[in-house]
């Protein structure tokens, strides 16, 4: 009987294939007392298994064919990088000595620590770290329980296989897709781990959270897979089985024609062209900035520089990691945001100071932080100028809420300028700045802002949220998390406008960007230029290049009329299908 199963979609496609279960069971973690005088061996029996799990790692790079892409294997050496920080394996070592207890109970218990503290981190990605963490510790765990059976290891072909586990780490998904694998599906995971980046990136169709996954479905049974839905499908019916075949020829179909868009420019019907960027999170994403006819980087996110290391990267390490990225654009623009961290994301190597905030979301945050603190933004400041010599570079500062903050920014960069010169660096002769507008006060003072910048950028992720005062990540409100929102469509036509009236460019770097149902009605709006994940930029140029402007208008005063956002929503689809 068809049995289907929905999970949460990470990586769009269609997979269909016979199912292969990891029989690799979940460790039973129990504590011993561990008598006094062999405490200290037993310390050093949890520091043998740190060391075989960095081995095992460095074999499995090693067994990765030489034309994997570097930002593949940037994965993996996150993970070996985690194996030599002392943050995670010294205090699993004292605690075997304060405890007097066995290396697997102390390792759970700074596991445990740990999870409490990503569980308190408002931003999504960073609080999706902690499957790293785990997948890391699973690894000396099975060093120390000796199941170190790797998957990737048992089954050389994986042609026309789904795969279906508790949790996959990078490694080994790596090595399994040069292994053939069709399909992923997993018990655990979501989807800003690396794991399902890793498959998007791989384009691997996968579902993560996936519960009870390998006691539902059966060793060899056909599944399908809908790795855009989440939903995983067992034994289905012929109707079934041929409705997704044919879902599958017309994706193929669909992406061979958004592959040849790929050169083109992005221009409406009636000839006004826009500007389609990238955001870039990490450097594994710059094959998919060049991949998808990106015009340049309108997002640089540079606090993930300085996350999962015990100290804050030198001048000289941020300096060399901008060249690299400017570089491999020949030319196009990158739009450096400097680093938005503190509150719920302390950097490392550094205490919090004080107690953590009830609402880490609007504390000592961003360019606050960065204000407060001039030998973290400094040494940014100097680095991301001496890279503007490489190329076009634009500097975009994160949460403004003030003109005086941008007063003091420009300030700084000014004496940098000047020290940089008396230093015999080479610097640029100008070098844009923005504002981005993230906080409804600096959509409402858009217009007082403009006057002190080079662009506006809209992040409509935090827009929208603090506009709403939603949580998007809480399940129990994320349902009023709604960019369609009255209000929200308020904000952003002030922002527009007030760049218009100061003839200053405005883009949008947040996800509304991204997503093709807002494209028609952003237009319409007045944004001409986009900056969004990659994968999106196709889809939005196909809207794009359907578009006609003047078509369109009567559509958005109407919508700009409406109080309902029921209303509203109909009047998108309406103009949507035009």
């Amino acid at each position: 009987m068809t049995m289907a199963v929905q999970g949460t979609g990470v990586s769009r496609g269609i997979a269909i294939g016979k199912v292969h279960i990891a029989r690799r069971h979940q460790l039973e973690i129990s504590q011993r007392a561990i008598r006094n005088e062999l405490v200290e061996q037993e310390v050093m029996r949890f520091r043998k298994a740190v060391a075989d799990a960095r081995a095992e790692l460095r074999e499995v790079r090693d067994r990765i064919p030489p034309s994997t892409p570097a930002e593949v294997l940037e994965f993996i050496d996150a993970h070996a990088l985690m194996l030599e920080d002392g943050a995670l394996t010294e205090p699993p070592a004292q605690a075997i000595r304060d405890l007097e207890c066995n290396a697997e109970w102390a390792l759970q218990v700074h596991r445990n620590r740990l999870a409490a503290v990503f569980d308190d981190m408002d931003d999504p990605y960073l609080a999706s770290r902690i499957d790293d963490v785990d997948q890391v510790i699973s690894r000396i765990q099975r060093h120390l329980m000796d199941e170190t059976d790797a998957e990737g290891e048992r089954h050389e072909n994986y042609r026309g296989i789904v795969l279906v586990a508790d949790d996959l780490a990078p490694a080994d998904l790596t090595l399994l897709y040069h292994n053939g694998l069709a399909g992923l599906v997993t018990e655990f995971g979501g989807p800003l781990s690396h794991t399902a980046i890793l498959a998007r990136s791989l384009k691997i169709p996968a579902a993560m959270g996936v519960h009870h996954a390998r006691q539902l479905f059966l060793e060899d049974e056909q599944v399908l897979v809908d790795g855009g839905r989440g939903i995983v499908i067992a034994d289905a019916n012929r109707t079934v089985q041929s409705h997704y075949r044919a879902r599958l020829r017309a994706i193929r179909k669909h992406q061979r024609h958004l592959d040849r868009l790929k050169d083109e420019e992005a221009v409406t019907r009636c000839g006004t062209r826009i500007m389609l960027e990238a955001n870039l999170d990490l450097p594994a994403d710059l094959e998919l900035v060049g991949g998808c006819g990106a015009e340049g980087i309108g997002l640089y996110r540079t606090e993930y520089l300085f996350l999962n290391r015990p100290e804050p990267p030198s001048e000289d390490e941020q300096y060399e990691s901008y060249v690299e990225i400017i570089n491999s654009m020949h030319g196009r623009p990158v739009t450096i945001r400097t680093m938005d961290l503190g509150a719920d994301k302390p950097l490392p190597g550094r205490s919090q100071r004080g107690d953590i905030p009830v609402n880490p979301a609007m504390g000592l945050r961003a360019i606050r932080l960065c204000l407060n603190d001039h030998s973290l933004f400094i040494p940014q400041l100097r680095a991301i100028v001496r890279a503007a010599s490489a190329g076009p570079v634009r500097l975009m500062i994160p949460m403004v809420s003030t003109a005086q903050e941008l007063f003091q920014v420009k300030n700084l960069l000014k004496l940098t300028i000047r020290d940089l010169k008396r230093e015999g660096h080479e610097v640029p002769e100008r070098m844009p700045i923005g504002a981005m507008i993230e906080v409804p006060a600096a959509a409402i003072a858009a217009g007082t802002i403009a006057k002190y910048v080079d662009f506006l950028s809209i992040g409509t992720n935090d827009l929208i949220q603090y506009t709403l005062a939603i949580d998007r990540i809480d399940d129990q409100v994320s349902y009023l998390y709604d960019p369609l929102h009255p209000s929200i469509l308020r904000l952003l036509q002030m922002t527009i406008e007030a760049g218009a009236n100061a003839d200053k460019e405005v883009s949008m770097c947040g996800e509304m960007a991204g997503d093709p149902r807002y494209t028609r009605l952003l237009l319409g709006m007045g944004l001409r230029d986009f900056s969004m994940h990659p994968g999106g930029i196709l889809e939005v140029k196909q809207v794009v290049k359907a578009t006609h402007l003047d078509e369109i208008q009567p559509y958005i005063r109407r919508i700009m009329r409406a109080t309902n956002p029921l209303r509203i929503s109909t009047l998108v689809r309406e103009m949507n299908s035009l």
